[in-house]
């Protein structure tokens, strides 16, 4: 043990780690989602891209006792399930295609989605109808598909539920809800492949200290009356996404 967790340490870039993590949980805790979009573009400047997936779902597990119980009364069970079935049947796709695919491909993809969506929501795109049955499971497939490739699990989904007409509330609970489940999916899948390794989880355990604990206080910030706040500050961390994501970075 002691030796792995000096390799843990040994990380390259773990501070950086340290101080992103623990910005995206505050921001995670506030907003229900925003954990990936924050950490994935930094990690996989030290790290591989499957240990990063590794990771952000390895952590995102752990925080979860904190946040889980009030999304869990208000959230919609019953639609988030059916996301999360359908996603379940698409993050072994997705992880296929990052072996597979060259990575800088991948980022174009992630940057095309993304930002299309981003686009749709500042032009003040709504979708007033109901959204139900294979839209549902159209909506998980895609964020399973994506989820798996990058370990982004959320903008599709967070960008679904911004682009109607939930109230903030309820577009947090849901988010929370569909991110856990789909952290499960991810590690199942990651350990069935033999991903996870005794290192990985030492310092997803490292990294899951502060990221619990300001996940535990952006909830307390959290307020439903500064809905119009929380999707300013939504857009603010897709677009933050989307910039430093983009390939031409190198």
């Amino acid at each position: 043990m002691p030796d792995i967790l000096t390799e843990a340490l040994a990380t390259p870039g773990l501070l950086w780690l340290i101080v992103t993590i623990a910005a995206a949980g505050l921001v995670r805790g506030f907003s229900g989602f925003g954990t990936a979009l924050i950490f994935v573009p930094v990690a996989n400047i030290f790290i591989d891209p499957k240990q990063v997936i590794v990771v952000i779902a390895l952590t995102g597990i752990a925080s979860n006792a904190v946040i889980l119980p009030r999304a869990w009364r208000q959230g919609s069970r019953a639609e988030v399930g059916l996301l999360v079935a359908a996603a379940l049947l698409m993050v072994p796709l997705g992880l296929l295609a990052l072996d597979f695919l060259d990575q800088i491909t991948i980022r174009w993809i992630i940057t095309a989605v993304a930002g299309g969506m981003l686009a749709a929501l500042i032009l003040g795109w709504r979708y007033s109808r109901p959204v139900e049955g294979l839209a549902l499971l159209g909506i998980g497939a895609a964020a399973g598909l994506i989820g798996g490739m990058t370990g982004l699990t959320g903008p599709v989904v967070v960008l679904f539920y911004l682009a109607g007409q939930a109230v903030a509330q309820s577009v947090r609970a849901n988010t929370i809800l569909f991110l856990a489940a789909l952290d499960v999916v991810l590690i199942a899948n990651l350990t069935w492949q033999g991903a996870v390794t005794a290192e990985l989880l030492v310092l997803a355990l490292i990294l899951s200290i502060p990221y619990a604990t300001t996940t535990l206080l952006g909830q307390r910030m959290f307020h439903p009356d500064y809905e119009k706040f929380y999707r300013s500050v939504a857009y603010g961390v897709i677009a933050l996404a989307v910039i430093s994501g983009l390939p031409i970075w190198g």
